[in-house]
């Protein structure tokens, strides 16, 4: 797939946006880059290849993924914020009704 400069005009337009005819031709270029990268990596014969979980799945063998552990780090406050609330109830804020 291409495009046409005509068709990156429509497209800046749809977009709202001022482009200059300098401008659209090197969206253009860019555009058409983008679109021959994304024809190639799909002419690639990707059957029988599983997916990996991790980038670097393929070489190392185990990869232990550093992530933090879920532990809360602030102390929970809910009380005190609620505290100097209008109106609360069942550890919910409660509001006038605004739509009815």
């Amino acid at each position: 797939m291409s495009l046409t400069l005509t068709d990156v005009t429509r497209i800046a337009k749809l977009a709202q946006l001022e482009m200059s005819e300098q401008q659209s031709a090197t969206a253009l270029d860019q555009l058409n880059g983008i679109f021959a990268l994304a024809e190639q990596m799909q002419a690639v014969d990707t059957d029988g290849v599983a997916p990996l979980s991790h980038p670097l799945a393929a070489h190392m063998n185990n990869i232990a993924l550093r992530l933090r552990d879920d532990v809360a780090a602030e102390p929970n406050r809910r009380d005190a914020y609620q505290a100097v609330a209008p109106k609360t109830q069942d550890g919910l804020y409660l509001v006038p009704k605004v739509i009815e």
